[in-house]
């Protein structure tokens, strides 16, 4: 073999990591001008909330589906539990009769998140509260605690992402745990399902695509709920709970959806 030969895998690898890092190149270039530019935002997320509705339209929900809100409608409000990454058909599959508030991240990108979810009368609340320990949230987590905590006073569902971003995924922070001590409402872990979807295998959180014309399914956790005066020790025992019925609600998501094929 020739050097040359021996040399084609690297420069084909070279330029295969060089093309997955261009879009990624470009979108940093065009991220700033785009930011301040509320009618290019507003048009980017009325097509993605139509885009979602069209979803919606094209998965009818099979046998066994629950509601992503009203499966347990004596305990609301309560706080909506959802995977990142598998969170994306929330807006569409939530019913209209309860309010709903949604933290969303604090990030520059997630701006859009909250405009497309406000598309669909859902209010944003921005900051993060997924950090592993109850004492360390940012002041920025901490007021939007606040702030979700008074929605579920007023009667309002909340709706937080359970995992951290950028952390381990499907596995619960101690945000949603923090808060359900906090406002003495129950944590409603909820997965979405389509049969026809795409996986983004190179994301952290393997965000999941769903796509038109196959079958949808739900599936709501049991209501846990977190004791005012619980420790560490006990909210940790709540967090590890909330993965394990958070995970078996999205297998059971996926089971529903997939046996429908």
């Amino acid at each position: 073999m020739d050097e040359n030969t021996a040399a084609q895998p690297v420069v084909r690898r070279a330029a295969k990591k060089k093309a997955v890092k261009r879009p990624k190149a470009l979108w940093m270039k065009l991220r700033e001008p785009f930011a301040r530019s509320r009618v290019a935002k507003g048009i980017v997320t009325s097509f993605f909330a139509q885009v979602l509705r069209f979803i919606r339209l094209t998965n009818p929900t099979v046998a066994g589906s629950a509601k992503l809100a009203g499966a347990h409608e004596g305990d609301e409000p309560g706080i909506i539990a959802l995977w990142h990454g598998q969170h994306l058909l929330a807006p569409v599959f939530y019913p209209s009769k309860r309010g709903l508030v949604a933290m969303v991240s604090r990030s520059a990108d997630a701006e859009l998140n909250a405009m497309v979810v406000e598309k669909f009368g859902i209010e944003a609340v921005r900051g993060s509260g997924g950090r592993d320990s109850s004492r360390h949230l940012d002041k920025g987590g901490a007021r939007a605690l606040v702030a979700l905590k008074k929605a579920l006073d007023a009667g309002k569902n909340v709706a937080m992402i359970a995992d951290i971003p950028n952390g381990k995924p499907r596995e619960a922070g101690m945000g949603v745990i923090l808060l359900a001590r906090l406002s003495g409402r129950p944590i409603l872990g909820a997965a979405i399902a389509t049969s026809r979807r795409r996986v983004l295998e190179k994301s952290w959180d393997k965000t999941t695509i769903s796509l038109p014309f196959g079958r949808s399914a739900v599936a709501v956790t049991e209501p846990i709920f977190v004791a005012k005066n619980a420790d560490e020790a006990e909210m940790e025992r709540k967090r590890q709970h909330l993965t394990e019925a958070l995970n078996a609600a999205t297998a059971k998501a996926y089971s529903l959806a997939d046996g429908a094929r």
